[in-house]
């Protein structure tokens, strides 16, 4: 299957490369999901992932001529681009922290759950921040993202076995650091 999605990727970019600019319209579609939910996990803030996407497609579509089919996928390209923007959003950023982050302390509640969620919400927190910025990104895509490792070693410029080891042990470390 993803043999076909590459293929019609690759004829949608032609088509695109050749001044059928409304086609992108199908790769938007095909890829907003996924860049969407990529953002928004990394930000938590849904105006902010949304802002993002639209300047990520927006630098794609300004891009689409330099894309070249046979040095990787349409994906990763666009996982790419998503990337820098975010940490291009990141450096121009303060961090605020949204008031519908403060917490309402509901009716019914069950305090012991609560506070064992969020004793392990801190440590697994407090784990992946023991990680380096390589490692959280490749857990991050893998886990949350569901990437391949093909996918996350085109993005990352790396070999997919390096990329398989780096998750392996930072999976390994994250093990041992919430036990």
């Amino acid at each position: 299957m993803r043999v076909t999605i590459v293929m019609e990727d690759n004829e949608i970019i032609a088509a695109v490369q050749a001044g059928d600019t409304e086609k992108f319209g199908l790769l938007y579609d095909a890829y907003f999901k996924k860049i969407y939910a990529y953002l928004f996990y990394r930000t938590r803030d849904r105006a902010t992932a949304e802002d993002l996407v639209s300047a990520t497609f927006y630098k794609a579509i300004g891009a689409i001529g330099k894309f070249d089919t046979h040095k990787g996928t349409f994906s990763a390209w666009l996982y790419r681009i998503a990337r820098n923007t975010l940490y291009d959003h990141s450096r121009a950023r303060k961090p605020v922290v949204p008031l519908e982050y403060a917490e309402a302390i509901p009716v019914k509640a069950d305090y012991e759950k609560d506070v064992a969620n969020r004793e392990l919400l801190r440590k697994v927190n407090v784990s992946l921040a023991d990680l380096s910025d390589e490692q959280r990104e490749i857990v991050s895509m893998r886990a949350w993202d569901e990437l391949s490792y093909a996918e996350i070693a085109d993005i990352l410029h790396k070999s997919e076995a390096s990329c398989k080891m780096a998750f392996h042990r930072a999976s390994s470390k994250l093990k041992t650091l919430l036990v």
